[in-house]
């Protein structure tokens, strides 16, 4: 039996109704062996945190594609706390923007065009980190 290489949440929050990098990132690591929890659109932060936690994950997910990516990110680490789960984010981020969430502790940030096995590999070191 194959123990699946980490279990991760993707999750849309915001308004964003765009889902279909975030479907093509969660199937993408179905195939490459994690255990994958998806949200569906329209979670605000409290719920993202509140699946992440009850499902106990290794890493959260969040593509956002509203630009409302600091806020909600910002929002989703403060909900965190003390648990040490990575937030990893995608979406259409400016690379200002993108400073600031590294700042913030952002584990990985995705733009169009990442390559896929990228993110998967990125997915792993957040999975497997203490």
């Amino acid at each position: 039996m194959n123990l699946p290489r980490g279990r991760v949440l993707i999750a849309k929050p915001g308004l964003d109704g765009h889902d279909r990098g975030a479907k093509v990132v969660a199937r993408t690591l179905r195939d490459a062996g994690f255990e994958v929890i998806y949200t569906g659109l329209r979670q605000t932060p409290e719920q993202v945190v509140a699946a992440a936690i009850s499902e106990d994950v290794d890493a959260i997910g969040l593509s956002i594609l509203s630009g409302a990516h600091v806020a909600l990110t910002r929002r989703v680490l403060e909900l965190l706390g003390d648990a040490d789960i990575p937030v990893l984010v995608g979406g259409i981020i400016p690379e200002a923007d993108a400073a600031e969430l590294r700042e913030m502790g952002v584990a990985g940030i995705y733009t169009p065009g990442t390559a896929l096995a990228e993110i998967v590999a990125e997915v792993e070191r957040a999975c497997a980190a203490p």
